[in-house]
């Protein structure tokens, strides 16, 4: 049969309209008119007991640790219990998780927001003065970190007088004086097993409860809580459903029916659960659906081809970074990976080659991608398959839930393949920056969120990313604010103009360069410029490239620094 067997619109219109299985109905949410899907989970504790259904099916792999479903359940529910009647934590209270991905990091998650709690993930890379930061504006009194992480939070407490609880995870005889080892509460991983079946407790959640708050960097000034329902992650697991039955769709065939004779799923997490392409996108799908996660200390591209062949891994990705180091890899071929059916990723630029590539290394594969943001609980479009053979390009149609905008820069619609910013609505859209009404108020006033992200899109609705309109580089699927650095930058005593710009690159997408002005008897090099801004920010911000000048940078007539040009300085 010819392909596409039918349109997109045609897709969306069997699965959603009246009487299909992911029928879409109109709901008045905080003043706006959305499309919401009719059926399906409405709370995360719905996702919880879906979870606590797959019973000794494994659920975590860490290692040689291997825990169930139902032990992660066991352990969750003892540790919800804890929170809320030793801890006090109250519907709406933050609770702070700052850990790299451990087994400890999904019980926390579940145990926070299935009693109400709004659960923030810190970047574990962040250094200590950015989790001081993190920890101050959320606001939680309690927070839940791994022994790595203690000692940057513990030498930050005298300044986080709101911070009246931390318990450590894996703390061992490191853990820091004054704090409670979370093995005391709910045992070793090993244990969870024997902990007695518990309920979770009772508390009343409405989809329209805030249960995120997830930081990602400004333009300008410091990180913004990105703070969403249980309606917004949700959601986001309802349109992964549509995008897979619409592959079908698209190619004439009827999706398949879930068969619980077949065995369960297993994918290879690579990518931090700190984000919303780990939370929103692997870790709520997996438990709905009883899929074994396979969890990594650190992304090494060897160890995870090794994981492949060992726990018959079935989805890999998460970035493009990911699935280049596994097709580049020497060894690749001496391994089996037949057993993988999905490699997607989305949150940083790709190259259309590797499209090719993943069809090439793995015949029964299906490619994809999708885009979203933060603000957006992951994914607004998304593409596999032979859609994406086809549009190597494009990361896709729009989710049939959002409205969508492309823009000039005067807020009026652009025509069909022209150029413009990408604005969006719909019910994954999140309520807001944390405490920040007038950046809550640019970004998502007058009903649309600005992503800032410029666009064009063809006549099916395939969205294409340009450019970005903010100031940003995504270095392997982390967001890095060129403003952050520069400003770091600039407090250097030798440093009188400071640049940082995108350099392309192959693997990770971008990376970041540095354009500096120094008197001519300065003695700076990049080594010392890298250690300035390592001191200070997180690994992935400092720069890899760097170019120290004697003159001013180049600068329009308003004064603005040309980037585009001092783009010709790496190439």
């Amino acid at each position: 049969m010819p392909f596409p067997a039918m349109s997109v619109a045609q897709a969306h219109a069997i699965l959603t309209g009246p009487g299909g299985p992911l029928e879409i109905e109109t709901k008045t949410i905080r003043g706006q008119s959305l499309r919401v899907y009719k059926a399906g989970p409405q709370t995360l504790l719905d996702i919880f007991a879906l979870g606590r259904s797959h019973g000794e099916a494994e659920f975590l792999i860490y290692g040689q640790e291997r825990i169930s479903y139902r032990a992660h359940a066991n352990a969750a529910s003892k540790l919800a219990h804890i929170l809320k009647d030793r801890y006090g934590v109250k519907k709406g209270d933050r609770v702070a998780l700052i850990m790299r991905n451990l087994p400890e990091w999904p019980v926390v998650f579940w145990a926070s927001v299935i009693i109400g709690a709004m659960i923030c993930p810190l970047n574990a890379w962040w250094t200590a003065n950015e989790l001081e930061y993190g920890l101050r504006d959320c606001g939680a009194a309690l927070a839940i970190v791994d022994v790595e992480r203690a000692d940057r939070v513990t030498e930050k407490l005298p300044n986080i007088p709101g911070l009246k609880t931390l318990i450590v995870a894996r703390g061992g005889d490191d853990k820091p004086a004054g704090a409670i080892a979370l093995e005391d509460l709910i045992g070793e991983s090993i244990s969870w097993a024997s902990l007695p079946e518990t309920a979770a407790p009772e508390v009343a959640l409405d989809p329209e409860d805030p249960c995120t708050l997830f930081y990602t960097s400004g333009t300008t000034g410091a990180p913004k809580g990105a703070f969403g329902t249980h309606r917004n992650m949700l959601t986001n697991l309802m349109n992964m459903m549509v995008h897979g039955a619409r592959q079908y769709l698209r190619r004439g065939e009827t999706p398949p029916a879930p068969d619980p004779s077949l065995p369960k799923k297993a994918t290879l997490l690579a990518i931090p659960l700190f984000h919303v392409t780990g939370s929103h996108a692997v870790l709520v799908p997996s438990v709905a659906q009883g899929v074994k996660i396979v969890m990594m200390h650190h992304w090494d591209a060897l160890k995870g081809i090794e994981l492949i062949e060992q726990e018959k891994i079935n989805s890999f990705g998460g970035v493009p970074a990911i699935a280049w180091q596994v097709l580049e890899h020497p060894r690749l071929k001496e391994f089996d990976t037949s057993s993988v059916e999905n490699v997607s990723y989305g949150g940083a630029p790709s190259a259309a080659e590797l499209v090719r590539k993943i069809v090439e290394a793995f015949p029964k594969v299906s490619p994809g991608q999708g885009y979203g943001l933060t603000e957006t609980s992951a994914a607004v479009t998304n593409i596999g398959a032979e859609d994406y053979e086809l549009r190597p390009l494009s990361c896709g149609p729009v989710h049939p839930i959002n409205d969508v905008r492309v823009v000039d820069g005067d807020g009026q619609d652009v025509a069909i393949g022209e150029v413009g910013e990408l604005w969006v609505r719909g019910p994954n859209v999140i309520l807001g920056y944390w405490n920040k009404p007038e950046a809550t108020e640019a970004a998502f006033g007058g009903g649309w969120f600005k992503t800032g992200d410029l666009v064009k899109m063809d006549e099916e609705g395939f969205v294409f990313i340009v450019d970005r309109a903010k100031d940003m580089i995504i270095r392997g699927g982390e967001n890095v604010y060129c403003s952050e650095i520069e400003d770091i930058l600039y407090k250097h005593p030798d440093i009188s103009d400071a640049a940082i710009i995108g350099v392309p690159h192959k693997i990770l997408g971008e990376e970041v360069g540095a354009v500096v002005t120094v008197p001519h008897d300065s003695t700076l090099t990049p080594e010392e410029l890298k250690r300035w801004v390592g001191a200070s920010l997180a690994s992935f911000k400092v720069p890899a490239h760097v170019r120290i000048l004697n003159e001013p940078l180049v600068r329009n007539a308003n004064g603005k620094i040309l980037k585009r040009e001092l783009r010709a300085l790496f190439e």
